[in-house]
């Protein structure tokens, strides 16, 4: 009976639902049945863009809608919703969680969405050192922060090009009757 409730589901309000779940195993661990509940969720929204086709093996991030861009992570979701499952066969469980991580990181790489160093680095076969780690965390830390320093100072030049507007628009006022009246010539009258 629960699948068939799920079955009448739209695609946005499951995967928000199964992210809720998500979100709360995450956070504060939840109960078995709960994460479960989750598991299938998330097994209906990969079934359900699966039908919809919303990603194509030939599109890269540009390609994809922005309201679609959230389904992305419904395996990495489910990857990590299962390894909180509790079962007997605690292998199976990791070997089910970490075939649905590659599938996430093999979707993310067809679609161009790790950053290029770290895509020359893995190419490299450079060593996983912890000091390779730090650079890299270092260097995407930095880049974040460039980013967010630009976007700060583009609101601070637009408030302060309003704010100039707003005072230009007040310090020079036109009372009535004082304009210039031009005639067809462009003369004063």
């Amino acid at each position: 009976m629960c699948e068939s409730k799920m079955d009448d589901v739209p695609l946005p309000s499951l995967f928000e639902q199964a992210s809720k779940i998500h979100r709360t195993a995450t956070e504060s661990g939840a109960d078995q049945d709960l994460v479960k509940k989750g598991c299938e969720a998330l097994g209906k929204c990969e079934d359900m863009i699966s039908k919809l086709g919303l990603f194509s093996s030939n599109e890269t991030k540009d390609d994809i809608s922005t309201t679609n861009l959230k389904y992305i992570l419904v395996p990495f979701y489910l990857a990590e919703l299962t390894e909180k499952i509790v079962q007997d066969n605690r292998i199976q469980i990791l070997k089910t969680s970490q075939a649905k991580l590659k599938e996430f990181m093999s979707f993310c790489e067809a679609m161009k969405l790790e950053p290029q160093e770290e895509l020359e680095v893995a190419v490299q076969g450079a060593s996983n050192s912890f000091a390779d780690r730090r650079a890299l965390k270092i260097a995407r830390f930095k880049r974040q922060r460039a980013a967010e320093a630009k976007l700060t100072e583009i609101k601070e030049r637009k408030e302060r090009r309003e704010r100039s507007t707003k005072a230009a628009a007040i310090s020079t006022p036109v009372e009535h009757g004082e304009e210039d009246v031009l005639d067809d010539d462009g003369e004063e009258e």
